[in-house]
Parts: structure tokens; sequence; C-alpha cells
């Protein structure tokens, strides 16, 4: 993997990783603050359990990004993230068919930041399928 491609790759993890924890600490320690986002709760009844556990996973996910950035060969890069495009495009799903309690205005923004949430791990992955994108084990450090 050239030097140019890990450098991108380690700011796109980079950048996942961030929000993975900030919105892993946010729904785990202010799980009512981070429900009151009409995004998250959208109107439902809370559900401080649902709410704790997305934190907890959302932290999860950060480890295996945390591992990415550090390590950043090819093969931990892609498992890092295939497993963020596996949650991203559920969510995305699931969200796209909650849209009706959200205003128009809620439900675009939403779609335009989970469409975001899906596009970049996907442009990232496509990075490391290119040709001559060698792991680091592969080309040396």
């Amino acid at each position: 993997m050239s030097t140019a491609v890990r450098v991108v790759l380690r700011g796109g993890l980079g950048f996942l990783l961030a929000t993975q924890l900030v919105i892993g600490c946010w729904a785990l320690l202010f799980p009512r603050a981070f429900f009151a986002i009409p995004w998250v709760g959208m109107r439902m009844d809370y559900n401080e359990h649902l709410m704790l556990d997305y934190g907890a996973l959302s932290l999860a996910l950060s480890v295996v990004l945390i591992a990415a950035v550090v390590v950043t060969t090819r093969s931990l890069v892609q498992i890092a993230l295939t497993s963020y495009l596996v949650f991203a495009v559920a969510h995305v799903v699931i969200h796209a068919r909650l849209l009706h309690h959200l205003t128009q205005a809620e439900a675009t923004s939403l779609m335009i930041a989970l469409g975001a949430a899906v596009a970049i791990p996907a442009g990232l992955l496509v990075l490391t399928t290119r040709p001559g994108a060698k792991s680091r084990s592969q080309s040396g450090p």
C-alpha cells in the first residue's frame, strides 16, 4: 500500500473513529440527552437500555477502527471498513423506513448524514482494492 493511500486511509479511518467515539461516549454517558436528538429518538418513547447498548456497540466498533488506524495493514483496514459498512448500510435502511416520524428537513438531513456514513467507508474500501495495494506485511514498513 503506498504512503499516500495509507495517509488517506488513516485520515478516513480516524474520522470514522472520532465519530464513533463521540457518539458512543455520548450515548453511554448521557443516554437521555443523546435520545433527545430528533434523528435518534424520532419522537418515540425513550428507551435507556437501547441507548446504552448503542453506546457500547459504538465503542466496540471504535476498537477495530483504532487497530486499523494504528496498524494499517490492508486486511485489517478492510475488516474495519467492512464492519463499519455492515452497520452503516443496515442503519440507513432502518431509518429510511422510519422517516415518517421526522419533519421533511430532519428526514433530508438524516438521510444525507447516513448516506455519507455509507459513502465514506465504501470509498475508503475501494482504495484498499486498487492494483498494487499490498498489505504492510508484503511491502514493508
